[in-house]
């Protein structure tokens, strides 16, 4: 690696200002006489989107594998598939001359809405954040550079330029940094690129708090910080920010802006150079690996095809899959011969192949004769004589398959879902074909859920395949007809209707901001607090064998948080198929501090078995798994206490369980003020050493106010009077101060003289 100080010493403060913006719609500046090169990045993140002229942006881009989009990838809950991946992405890269691919996206699934859920992986941050990790070590592997987006709370597209995200911040660190945290720290991304929208008020391209104190300080980030393409509204305020790279260029106008700034002592020169160096490092870091002129293209067309078949979900089946050599297929629908396989927008591939559903169906449909309507057409129009059609074919046929893909004029980049449903004509179709033909299989291609309530009870089978990438028509039929044992578990939840969601009530936001009202509460959080039922819940997915859970052990049923614990169980093939099953292990904590939710997702393993194989399946838990973050004492804690080990199948399908007891090993800092509530004093171990006896005393002196009594009220009335334990439990939720002043008359001396003393000697006490 070359001496960046010297190089940066031997800069004139032109070019450090140059370097720190784009020289061109993909690269940074190059400084010849110097001998730093240009570094190109290229849109993704599930295929290399290189621009031949890197001026351009909007146009058509180098033929590159199209893999399956975020949604599907992440519902194979396999990181060593993710990881090849990776690999083959990376390979693509040095193939196209690309430094560094934008990707991968872990913003939450906040909404089924999202009008960029396709690219992002899921609701938890947990298997998000693992599945992120997996992804960039398998592009950075082989010496090309990832860009982990978007920094922060970028999660919908309505006024996304603009929009402010108001979050608290323990569910800013609970549910919308954890992802980006353990990718920034489990596999170090070159860059980390920063959202449009504003956090709580600020830009996230001039969050100092985020970009500086959290990414850089807290979690050791090296990389560098880029901004989305035009993110950026103020070129110094964002360099003290935090961030360093800006793009697209040319922007002359930002590069004098800079100098001009250090000139006049508005920015420190440091700042600037510490950009510079994170810039430098990363230019000549991508320059150690030489960029190639090939790549295997049908090697990665095959192992797209691996990734599709891993990361469909088979949500309903009354036994009719796989289908059984047929006589007679209908095939409807206008995604059997146009697939629908990737989004909208700035991640869109110019694929070196398709697989054309329809034609990869009647390659492993053997001698069964295949007839094709096309159902609903490409536009929103309703028309009926496509539905008529395909009832006409469907009532003849053993079989009818329905291809229903969301349009993008639905579901896209840019823009929010306004509703969860597929368009009037697609219900319309699939209610009359299944109407009279009940051996009927849909066949989903979108990114988000949709609602299904309407129809769903009327057919046979349904496969969700997602935007599934270029080889996704023959995964499909890879599935449907029982060549590959459907595996795939969801990554989000899907409601029965959009009124049941959980930010629902504060979607999509007014007057420049959107309130995160629901806090912690998102995705399967907010179904299991609420109780609300859903269509299929988180994890879920159905196989063609069945799988056993037994023997459930935990290495210690008393552990210290800094141990860890690991879970392990024995898992049973217990069909005639050969399968994989995802084990998903989730943690309760039966009392806390502060409100937790019923459960969450903290560890998970994906087995392979034939049928009669039992494996052992062993699932480490650390720390994380079981602190919470306490916006007081601003850190993730622990408290001692039990905590249930649940392990299933999915979020609502549980079948194993063990119970802990933690033990913390915190030292943390005592917070009782003058406001503290009997309850925080006595919760608090110092409060409740200090305090000794004097909780008894006040409670002594509150019977004698009430009389002793064990119920205080009139006598014979609806509520025949309070119980003693409800009065206590009215002092309890009162600040010791206000609890003291109404006993002054038995105090020796005044209730701040005693509550003062009292907070000196709590903080004056280790734990």
């Amino acid at each position: 690696m070359e001496d960046l100080q010297s190089i940066i010493a031997q800069m004139t403060l032109e070019e450090k200002a140059a370097l720190c913006t784009g020289a061109s719609a993909w690269t940074t500046t190059p400084i010849e006489r110097l001998g730093v090169p240009e570094l190109l990045c290229s849109d993704g993140p599930h295929g290399v989107r290189r621009q031949a002229d890197v001026n351009e942006m909007g146009a058509k881009s180098l033929p590159a594998t199209c893999f399956p989009t975020a949604s599907c990838l992440a519902s194979s809950w396999d990181r060593d598939l993710i990881a090849n991946m990776g690999q083959a992405l990376a390979e693509e890269c040095l193939a196209l001359g690309v430094d560094i691919l934008l990707g991968p996206g872990v913003n939450m699934k906040r909404s089924p809405l999202g009008g960029r859920n396709f690219e992002y992986f899921s609701e938890d941050p947990f298997l998000a954040g693992e599945l992120a990790a997996s992804f960039i070590n398998g592009i950075q592997s082989k010496g090309v550079g990832t860009s982990l987006k978007h920094f922060a709370v970028n999660n919908q597209e309505f006024q996304r330029f603009s929009i402010s995200a108001e979050v608290d911040e323990r569910t800013l660190r609970e549910i919308y940094l954890p992802a980006f945290e353990k990718a920034v720290k489990q596999a170090r991304p070159w860059s980390v690129m920063c959202s449009y929208n504003k956090v709580n008020g600020t830009f996230a391209s001039e969050h100092h708090h985020l970009l500086t104190e959290i990414l850089k300080d807290e979690w050791g980030f090296e990389g560098l910080v880029v901004s989305d393409w035009g993110a950026v509204r103020d070129r110094v305020a964002a360099l003290k920010g935090g961030l360093d790279w800006e793009m697209p260029g040319p922007q002359e106008r930002r590069v004098k802006a800079v100098v001009e700034a250090v000139r006049s002592g508005e920015l420190d020169e440091a700042i600037l150079d510490e950009s510079v160096r994170r810039i430098l490092r990363i230019v000549f870091k991508a320059k150690e690996t030489p960029k190639t002129g090939s790549f295997e293209s049908e090697a990665h067309h095959k192992l797209a095809h691996q990734i599709a078949s891993e990361g469909m979900v088979l949500l309903k089946n009354n036994g009719l899959l796989p289908l059984k050599a047929p006589q007679h297929i209908a095939v409807v629908g206008h995604a059997a011969e146009e697939a629908h396989f990737q989004g909208g927008g700035s991640s869109h591939i110019n694929p070196t192949k398709v697989a054309v559903p329809f034609k990869e169906l009647q390659a492993q449909a053997g001698n069964a004769e295949m007839t094709f309507a096309e159902g609903y057409p490409a536009d929103n129009s309703f028309q009926q004589p496509l539905i008529d059609q395909a009832v006409q074919l469907a009532r003849a046929a053993e079989v009818a398959i329905l291809y229903i893909a969301l349009p993008s004029f639905k579901e896209s980049e840019g823009y929010d879902r306004k509703d969860l449903d597929l368009t009037n004509q697609q219900v319309a179709l699939i209610k009359a074909v299944s109407a009279v033909q009940p051996n009927t299989v849909v066949v989903l291609n979108n990114g988000s859920p949709v609602a299904m309530s309407a129809w769903i009870d009327g057919v046979a089978a349904v496969l969700e395949a997602y935007m599934m990438g270029q080889a996704g028509g023959a995964a499909i039929a890879d599935i449907l007809f029982g060549k590959v044992n459907p595996s795939g578990k969801l990554a989000d939840t899907f409601p029965l209707k959009l009124a049941d969601t959980p930010a629902y009530l504060n979607w999509p936001g007014s007057a420049g901001c959107v309130r995160h009202g629901e806090g912690l509460y998102i995705g399967y959080r907010y179904y299991d607090a609420r109780e609300v039922p859903v269509l299929f819940p988180f994890g879920y997915g159905l196989s063609y064998t069945t799988f056993a859970y037994s023997n459930l052990r935990v290495s210690a049923e008393t552990f210290k948080d800094v141990e860890g614990l690991t879970v392990s169980l024995e898992v049973t093939n217990t069909g005639k198929v050969a399968g994989k099953e995802v084990v998903q292990v989730y943690v309760h904590d039966r009392v806390s501090g502060l409100e937790r939710p019923v459960k969450e997702l903290k560890g998970f393993a994906k087995v392979e078995l034939q049928p009669g194989e039992t494996k052992t399946v062993a699932v480490a838990l650390d720390f994380r798994a079981f602190a919470y973050y306490h916006p007081e004492y601003k850190q993730w804690i622990t408290e001692d206490g039990e905590f249930d080990i649940l392990v299933g199948a999915s979020s609502m399908d549980l079948r194993q369980s063990a119970s802990v007891t933690l033990q913390s090993t915190l030292t943390l800092p005592c917070l009782l003020d003058k406001e503290s509530t009997l309850n925080e004093w006595m919760a608090d171990p110092r409060g409740k050493q200090v305090l000794g006896g004097l909780y008894a005393q006040i409670e002594a002196e509150i019977r004698k106010v009430f009389g002793g009594q064990d119920r205080y009220g009139e006598a014979g009335t609806e509520s025949d009077g309070l119980a003693m334990g409800d009065i206590m439990q009215m002092m309890n939720d009162m600040p010791l101060f206000s609890v003291l002043m109404f006993q002054q008359a038995a105090l020796p001396m005044p209730p701040e003289e005693i509550v003062a003393g009292l907070l000196q000697q709590a903080h004056s006490l280790g734990q």
